[in-house]
């Protein structure tokens, strides 16, 4: 067969595996992203590059994450629940009958890169054990302008020899990897995992980034929450009221001696707005500035990564998808290289965290925050982008979904199958099927996605979706069983458990026979092990 230089492919126009009829697959994940964080979900945070995907292909209503970091990373990873793989709590090993989606695509084909956080901790070499055949990884995420630690190709590196980024940094590898696929694999289906580590904490964002949200958040948390709420509706994402703020929940990680670090401005409740102080007003506002910059700055990055798409002639048939790891975050706490009062805010010498008032913010118009299975901490925007795959132009898609619905997806389009089979099951044939779905089907059209249930627990807190029906109960709570019918409450504000006993019942029962089954599947937990490190 005679292959073509790359520069008369592109002359002819050729798409990049014009000899296959497989698409390119690019993942974005942000980090502590909440739901209505992006222009296109209700913000007034500038995203134009994710807006432009959005309006030139679907965004889904009804999309779930797991609540935290590494669960999430670990299910886009394997297509498998986390407790299902022993990633919640961390275990430190997969099953053996695990296989990685890198690993089931390259017996299909594809070349896979990954740049940026990484936090699936059963797999800790990104090459050698997850089948990336290239990676930038971030280890450690205490620093958005000094890597602690960073790896490329499994190998540490030294520390950056001029001013760094982390999402620039992020997106700076993936678009080297890209070109070179480009140079030396032009024919070849490529896979990239973009993994963002922002916007999660410490906040902190260049200058110039958080200039122009200096004064954007000072009539404060309700007034920017209900502006996100009212935008919501006008763009059709919502049918449901919104939810209350909860003042009196703190999350479960940082301690209240933190305040001493941080100062008067801070708090770590989500209190009425006008009971603060002028210097509280200010510090949260500009807070929120910081986090808005951060969320700018990563999408200034994905533009970056659209353009070498579009350069290497392989953007029209690349399925691009775009998520968030779990909602925004509530935690308000101190580590890493600490915080230094004197320092700017968002600077690399501060550690600062969104905190409850401005998580309540990004997760519109639900309840709750990240670590909590709440609508609000397992809520996350989810964009489809694929002009070759997707006719539909700036539509919504209400159906469910959930991050066990990737890999399914995937793979169907990369030749495995339509649905989850014995085709796509990992060796040894006794190993459990997929639990999600191929989402293709709703990519031609607005239609629901069959399914029995999706199942969350994390850090003690658990819920169930059946349908419109959810069950969910939180570990500050007492394990209290709740229910509500998301038809019309997302919000989670009319707890009908009193009302349909028998249901609240027969769900909370399959909860229990899930969680045994599924614990079950990731085999017995490893003598002395502890849960990993928080994210």
């Amino acid at each position: 067969m005679i292959r073509l230089p790359l520069f008369f492919l592109l002359l002819a126009g050729v798409t990049l595996h014009a000899a296959s009829s497989k698409p390119n697959f690019l993942i974005i994940l942000a980090d502590d992203l909440g739901y209505s964080d992006l222009g296109c979900y209700g913000s007034e945070i500038a995203t134009p590059n994710l807006d432009r995907l959005a309006a030139n292909g679907l965004r889904f209503t009804q999309f779930y994450n797991t609540a935290r970091c590494w669960p999430t990373r670990s299910v886009l990873m394997t297509g498998h629940y986390a407790q299902q793989i022993g990633m919640d709590p961390q275990y430190g090993k997969f099953p053996a009958w695990v296989r990685t989606l890198p690993q089931r695509l390259a017996t299909l084909g594809y070349r896979s890169y990954h740049s940026g956080k990484w936090h699936v901790g059963n797999t800790p070499r990104v090459v050698a054990d997850a089948g990336f055949t290239h990676s930038y990884h971030v280890v450690h995420q205490d620093n958005h302008f000094s890597p602690k630690t960073h790896e490329l190709d499994d190998v540490k590196q030294p520390p950056p020899d001029g001013p760094w980024n982390s999402s620039i940094a992020i997106a700076d590898h993936a678009i080297d990897f890209l070109k070179e696929h480009a140079q030396q694999h032009a024919r070849t289906p490529f896979f990239t995992y973009l993994a963002f580590t922002a916007p999660h904490f410490p906040i902190q964002a260049l200058p110039e980034d958080i200039s122009k949200y200096k004064d954007t958040y000072l009539n404060g948390w309700p007034t920017t929450r209900a502006a996100r709420f009212e935008r919501q509706k006008k763009l059709g994402l919502i049918s449901t009221t919104l939810s209350d703020p909860e003042p009196k929940i703190t999350a479960p990680s940082g301690k209240e001696s933190d305040l001493e670090i941080l100062g008067p401005g801070e708090t770590r409740h989500a209190v009425p707005w006008e009971s603060l102080s002028e210097e509280q007003k200010q510090f949260q506002a500009t807070k929120q500035a910081i986090h808005a910059a951060m969320i700018d700055r990563l999408d200034q990055e994905v533009g970056r990564v659209l353009a070498q798409l579009k350069a290497m002639n392989a953007f029209e048939d690349t399925l691009i998808l775009f998520l968030s790891d779990n909602g925004a975050s509530a935690e308000v706490m101190v580590r890493g290289l600490g915080h230094d009062k004197a320092a700017p805010m968002g600077a690399a010498a501060s550690y600062l965290c969104l905190g409850p008032g401005g998580s309540t913010v990004s997760n519109t118009p639900f309840r709750r925050h990240k670590i909590w299975v709440h609508e609000g901490g397992i809520s996350t925007p989810f964009i489809a982008h694929w002009p070759q795959g997707i006719a539909a132009k700036g539509e919504l898609r209400h159906t469910p979904g959930h991050v066990i619905d990737v890999v399914p997806t995937l793979l169907a389009l990369a030749g495995a199958g339509a649905e989850p089979s014995a085709l796509w099951r990992a060796q040894p044939q006794d190993a459990p099927l997929f639990p999600g779905r191929s989402l293709v089907p709703a990519f031609a059209k607005d239609e629901t996605i069959s399914r029995d249930f999706l199942f969350w627990h994390h850090s003690g807190n658990r819920a169930l979706r059946e349908g419109d029906w959810k069950i969910v109960s939180a570990a500050d709570n007492g394990d209290a069983w709740e229910l509500y019918n998301l038809s019309n409450d997302r919000a989670e504000s009319n707890n009908l458990a009193a009302k349909e006993p028998e249901r609240l019942k027969a769900m909370a029962e399959r909860w229990e026979r899930l969680e045994k089954e599924f614990v079950a599947q990731a085999g017995p937990k490893p003598e002395g092990k502890k849960k990993g490190k928080k994210k």
